[in-house]
């Protein structure tokens, strides 16, 4: 849904009709950052293999349908609130002022009252399932105030907004896991790993962004993280954001499957692909939401999907063998 609007000059707002006032509501809701929750699903997949539940059953199904329609309204009640408290900052910039909020078609006491609205909707669906879930979907919903409201703002701190961000990725695991268990205990290796990897991307989102502006004052301005950044500085932080996702997606494969092993150069490929991808013009690394229009990326990632999966239900006994240790587990014992 796009505004064909412009602001007349000197960005003094424009008075909109009940008809763009309307789309733009809807639009700041950003139902097309849904695709995000394809990080719920390995929360899903997980804990299934090791239950063997099976997939179709009516307590599940509905748990799955309530969690996932729970989780957009949780994530939308943020964006929401995102697109109002960023506005000022987003007529800075050379895209994200052509926002809704940023052009001055959003009644900011509505958006409160839908911020809000979409929040409880959302916590009441998660009781639904369990209170696992729901304390989990609350804290979702804490971590986009965090993120977003003063004087906490953590968005505007360098690496404090990468760290809140990307605490999303783990949330979004435990949501899914909340759908078919809240018996089983997540492994902290894997949940690291995946905030690790959450922080991965968002500072890759950040490094293109940054280049993208091209001039320091300008990105500052529009950013207040972007005051304390550099090229180099968030290149080194994607370094070890990578080199820490990677070493606890090895620790949780040692531990829990050694299976998973045979997928690890596939998920290096797949970072590497995505590195490459931040250094392009118009980067969908920008726009995560985007970047099923990346057709290496998408190849990638459905293979290591397809095959993760199977691995994680199909034993491969060599590896153990393989990979059985030749020393004392413990030295000096």
């Amino acid at each position: 849904m796009s505004f064909q609007i412009r602001l007349p000059p000197g960005n003094s707002l424009i008075k909109p009709t009940l008809s763009v006032r309307v789309r733009a509501h809807l639009q700041i809701m950003r139902l097309d950052h849904s695709i995000k929750n394809i990080f719920v699903i390995p929360g899903i997949v997980v804990p299934l293999s090791v239950l063997r539940t099976p997939l179709l059953s009516p307590s599940l199904d509905w748990n799955i349908l309530a969690g996932f329609l729970a989780t957009t309204l949780i994530a939308c009640s943020n964006y929401v609130l995102n697109e109002v408290l960023d506005a000022p900052f987003d007529r800075l910039h050379p895209t994200k002022r052509a926002r809704p909020a940023a052009l001055g078609v959003v009644s900011v006491p509505v958006a409160y009252a839908q911020w809000l609205l979409m929040m409880v909707a959302g916590i009441a669906l998660a009781l639904t399932i369990s209170h696992f879930f729901a304390y989990t979907a609350a804290a979702l919903w804490v971590m986009g105030c965090v993120y977003n409201i003063p004087p906490i703002r953590t968005k505007d701190k360098a690496y404090l907004d990468v760290l809140t961000e990307s605490v999303n990725n783990p949330l979004r695991m435990l949501l899914g896991w909340g759908m078919v268990t809240s018996l089983l205990v997540p492994p902290v290796s894997l949940l690291i790993c995946y905030w690790m990897a959450g922080c991965y991307l968002m500072a890759l989102k950040r490094f293109s962004e940054y280049r993208e502006i091209g001039d320091a004052g300008i990105a500052g301005a529009y950013r207040k993280s972007f005051q304390h950044y550099t090229e180099v500085s968030l290149l080194t932080s994607v370094t070890f954001y990578a080199s820490a996702a990677m070493l606890f997606f090895g620790a949780f494969i040692m531990r829990y499957r050694i299976e998973l092993i045979v997928v690890f150069p596939l998920v290096a490929l797949l970072m590497s692909t995505y590195f490459n991808l931040a250094f392009q013009q118009h980067s969908a690394a920008q726009n995560p939401e985007k970047l099923y229009r990346e057709p290496i990326l998408m190849i990638e990632a459905t293979l290591i999907s397809v095959l993760m999966i199977a691995l994680l239900y199909f034993d491969i006994p060599i590896l153990n063998r393989i990979f059985s240790p030749t020393l004392p587990t413990a030295f000096g014992h």
